[in-house]
């Protein structure tokens, strides 16, 4: 069975995860989105939250094409949760050339870990290469419109969250 990790913050998900999560899954038999909890980062939705959304977001996309996605909370070492989860591919989103500087390092790093899972990158759809998770927080923070950047749910969750805060 090939099990695929895509692992991130989703702080929160956007179209682009989305994107990522629908072409990985035509890679694979079981895909986990692994919910990095990640403190440094402090974000805007409770880890629960965060969670709530990409399973509403991924019954969605189960329900229209199928496949079996989970969603796993993690604060281990990103080797040492495709390990727990049975992953033998992690699966990374590439937007741009600083990604791709990035995600290079880190692919080395865990192939010394662990030379058994094997990453696979996705460039974004060119449509959705500009939209990152800080951004979206911080024009809707300034009441700008990021509708074209989420889901109407996830819209709705982050003005309700922006209120409160």
């Amino acid at each position: 069975m090939r099990i695929g990790l895509y692992p991130g913050t989703f702080d929160p998900v956007t179209l682009g995860h989305l994107d990522i999560i629908e072409r990985g899954l035509s890679l694979v038999d079981r895909l986990v989105i692994g919910v990095a909890i990640n403190r440094d980062k402090g974000p805007l939705f409770s880890l629960e939250e965060r969670v709530e959304m990409l399973e509403a977001e991924c019954a969605s996309i189960t329900a229209r094409r199928g496949g079996e996605i989970r969603v796993h909370p993690f604060e281990n070492l990103l080797i040492d949760c495709a390990a727990d989860v049975g992953a033998n591919i992690i699966i990374r989103g590439l937007r741009a050339v600083a990604d791709f500087e990035y995600e290079f390092q880190m692919v080395g790093m865990n192939r010394a870990l662990n030379s058994e899972i094997e990453t696979v990158f996705l460039m974004a759809d060119a449509r959705r290469q500009a939209i990152a998770s800080k951004l979206v927080k911080e024009i809707a923070r300034l009441d700008g419109d990021v509708s074209h950047f989420v889901t109407p749910a996830v819209h709705q969750r982050l003005g309700a969250k922006l209120k409160t805060a």
